[in-house]
């Protein structure tokens, strides 16, 4: 009987360790478009754009929850992200609130990962939106022409 009750207990943490693993998730995103930008213009540029994820439970599971990080883009740093036009750069930033205030990044140099999840998933995918909030300043004395800027989501969970 002890055996029995071993085994059981075992077949329980197994599967509660499953559980806990047992998830797949993806992180799609609509990009940020910021439009026809005038460099003699003090206007600050204001739009938004959604991260999606969408999370699928390989079993049945109690909680599921991640972290939605985005990196720095191709200036490699927080403090101030960057479109490029060749060398030329045009700075942006993005934010997890409308109101501009927290820097959506990882966690490091005062930014902000989003943290986030959902209760009870037993069949099919549960996806979630997240609006982006981009801000591009104004007088900034650049050339003409199409700047761009790819950053990376990481989902963690």
């Amino acid at each position: 009987m002890k055996t029995l009750l071993k085994l059981l207990f075992a077949a329980m943490l197994a599967l509660l360790s499953l559980q806990a693993r047992a998830q797949l998730c993806t992180a799609s995103a609509t990009p940020i478009s910021f439009g026809l930008y005038n460099p003699q213009s003090s206007t600050v540029t204001y739009n938004t754009g959604t991260v999606t994820v969408t999370c699928q439970a390989i079993v049945a599971s109690l909680l599921i929850v991640y972290n939605i990080q985005l990196s720095a883009g191709s200036s490699g740093s927080y403090a101030q992200r960057k479109m490029l036009n060749g060398t030329t750069s045009l700075d942006y930033q993005l934010y997890t609130n409308s109101s501009h205030s927290t820097v959506w990044g990882d966690g490091t140099s005062s930014t902000q990962q989003v943290s986030d999840g959902y209760l009870l998933q037993l069949i099919g995918p549960v996806s979630k939106n997240y609006t982006v909030y981009g801000r591009l300043a104004g007088s900034q004395n650049v050339k003409a022409g199409a700047y761009t800027d790819t950053v990376t989501i990481l989902i963690t969970y």
